[in-house]
Parts: C-alpha cells; sequence; structure tokens
C-alpha cells in the first residue's frame, strides 16, 4: 500500500474520480461544490453522482456507512470527504473552528493609520 506522501506525488491527470453530493432543491452541499472543483482544477475526469433528495442521500451514507456527504473515490480508491481529498493532494486543510486574529489586527491596524495621519495633520499646523 503506497503512503500519503507518494500518493500525493503522483499525478492527477489521465485519472477518474467518482463523487457521491448531496444536490437538492433545498440544499446544495458547498463542500461537494468544492470537491468537485478540486477534481477538475487537478485535471480528473470526473463522474458526478448527485444525490436528489434527503431519503436519497441518507440510503447512500448507511450503504456506505459513513456520516456526511461529499464522498469521493480515485481510481476506485475510497478517499473520503471533502478534506480528505484536501489531504490527499497535498493541500492544506484549513479548521474552521480555529481562531483567527486577523479582523483584530485589522482594527487595530486602521486605528494606528488614522492616529499617524491624524498627528501628522496636527504636526504640520505649529503656532501662529
Amino acid at each position: 500500500m503506497a503512503s500519503l506522501a507518494q500518493e500525493t506525488e503522483t499525478p492527477t491527470v489521465g485519472r477518474r474520480a467518482v463523487i457521491y453530493r448531496m444536490v437538492t432543491p433545498e440544499h446544495v452541499c458547498p463542500s461537494g461544490l468544492k470537491a468537485l472543483h478540486l477534481l477538475r482544477r487537478h485535471g480528473l475526469t470526473v463522474e458526478d453522482h448527485p444525490l436528489r433528495s434527503r431519503a436519497e442521500t441518507d440510503a447512500f451514507k448507511a450503504e456506505q456507512g459513513v456520516a456526511t456527504t461529499p464522498q469521493i473515490w480515485i481510481d476506485g480508491i475510497r478517499i473520503g470527504g471533502h478534506d480528505d481529498l484536501r489531504r490527499h493532494l497535498g493541500l492544506a486543510v484549513h479548521d474552521p473552528k480555529a481562531l483567527t486574529y486577523r479582523p483584530v489586527i485589522a482594527i487595530f491596524g486602521m486605528a494606528l493609520a488614522l492616529a499617524l495621519a491624524w498627528a501628522g495633520a496636527w504636526a504640520g499646523q505649529g503656532p501662529s
């Protein structure tokens, strides 16, 4: 069995992928859309199987013994969901629950820029 490192170095062009993803009138799975885009962007030929109802999705998950969709296979080997696909392709997996300080840094950066601009405007006015 090949290691993950060996699999991620394998070119994906010319390979076949199969994806099962939820596409109902009420909901289109965003992870399914992202996975479909990643597969195509990496040059895989994609066989897309949209699951068109909640009952069809639940039946698929029960049959496969999985908790979520999408589910992806590449060249007949089950990869898993969107995050598993990212790992398989050697891409970083973003943790949506991870804390980020970007908004705080942006606010303090803007406050600093405004303070410096205001101080610079006052510095040029000197006593009359």
